[in-house]
């Protein structure tokens, strides 16, 4: 194997969305050395963030029938159960809901949670208070996702938080996904919210660190038992 192989296998794929952040970022640096070269650094340094914001790493995903994966990296905020925003269309009863806080740090490219249709897409103006709040799930502004799979219906709802302003969908009403398909992103630190079908438990417990695309949240063909978590 070539070193120029070599090279490319150990590169972690940038997500095209943040090219034209990687080459402001890079511009502003070069001004910055030429108007003064401790300010060029720190530019570098923010550009050099600023590709590590934007990394898309491949992903292993479970593809059992069933499995509920994480849309997204982060940290597991809440494990809860809440009435979903109404715009969804899935009712006033409460459903079990997992929420992911995904920092500045955190890989922020988005993943289907099943295989399934995307049956609706709404996207719902409002506030940038911070998404670790639990009032962020109906305060914020955010784009939601209900994907028909299996008989039931999955809804993961991309919020917006203090320094985000920005939510991307990749994926359009009636299309096809996959578990673990990218399907949208939000810049910068934000939360994502999955309701699972009523009845179902989740395999997960706050506090812990999940994989989008390979944290599996949930079994919905109860295969996999309730889980019982220790704090280490």
């Amino acid at each position: 194997m070539s070193i120029a192989s070599s090279i490319r296998q150990q590169m972690v794929p940038i997500t095209p969305e943040g090219y034209p952040f990687i080459g402001a970022f890079a511009l502003a640096s070069i001004v910055l050395f030429w108007i003064w070269t401790p300010l060029g650094w720190v530019g570098t340094v923010l550009t050099l963030w600023c590709v590590y914001f934007f990394r898309d790493p491949p992903r292993v995903t479970p593809v059992r029938e069933g499995l509920v994966v994480a849309p997204a990296d982060g940290r597991i905020s809440m494990v809860t159960t809440a009435a979903p925003p109404h715009e969804l269309g899935l009712g006033s009863t409460p459903l079990p809901r997992v929420s992911i806080f995904m920092s500045v740090f955190d890989c922020h490219v988005n993943r289907s949670p099943v295989s399934g249709r995307v049956e609706k897409i709404v996207y719902q103006p409002g506030k940038f208070i911070n998404a670790d709040l639990d009032k962020a799930s109906l305060d914020n502004e955010r784009n939601s996702l209900v994907i028909s799979t299996a008989g039931t219906r999955i809804a993961v709802v991309q919020i917006a938080g203090l320094v985000a302003r920005r939510i991307v969908c990749f994926v359009r009403e009636g299309q096809p996904v996959g578990a673990g398909e990218r399907f949208g992103m939000i810049r910068f630190g934000s939360r994502l919210d999955v309701y699972l079908p009523s009845g179902a438990s989740p395999l997960v417990a706050v506090g812990q660190i999940a994989t989008g695309g390979e944290t599996v949240l949930a079994d919905l063909a109860g295969g996999d038992a309730t889980r019982v978590f220790r704090a280490g």
